[in-house]
């Protein structure tokens, strides 16, 4: 799904996430992730920008689920999760995002990054804590 730059695309890719994955066990999560990995991409990034996108991107198997979010770039350093004081209203984004994902990648430079969150599904008859 491609997004245009604004703030109301994060509402429509999280809608969008939510009707493809409306049975998977792990769409709430998969929905919380693509808002934080689109209001990133829109923040830190040129997609933010009056012509920006970002393209959100679900990769789905039986247990599986890959949220991939890739910006255009413009931001020289690299993506990393950072350590927020109590009182910080941002800065969890990707510390978030890791603790609901098993596994987290990100790849590309300053000209656009590509994050992908992977989530699986426990298994048939298993429980949850």
């Amino acid at each position: 799904m491609m997004c245009p730059g604004s703030r109301e695309e994060v509402t429509r890719a999280r809608r969008w996430t939510r009707d493809i994955l409306s049975n998977h066990p792990r769409a709430d999560d998969a929905e919380l992730i693509v808002s934080e990995l689109g209001s990133n991409a829109l923040t830190h990034t040129a997609s933010g920008s009056p012509y920006g996108t970002f393209q959100l991107t679900l990769s789905l198997s039986p247990r599986t689920v890959a949220i991939s979010v890739t910006d255009e770039g413009g931001h020289p350093e690299e993506v990393s999760p950072t350590e927020a004081d109590a009182d910080d209203t941002h800065g969890r984004g990707l510390t978030i995002v890791m603790a609901l994902a098993r596994r987290l990648d990100i790849t590309g430079s300053q000209h656009g990054r590509t994050v992908t969150a992977q989530l699986v599904a426990p298994e048939t008859g298993a429980t949850t804590c």
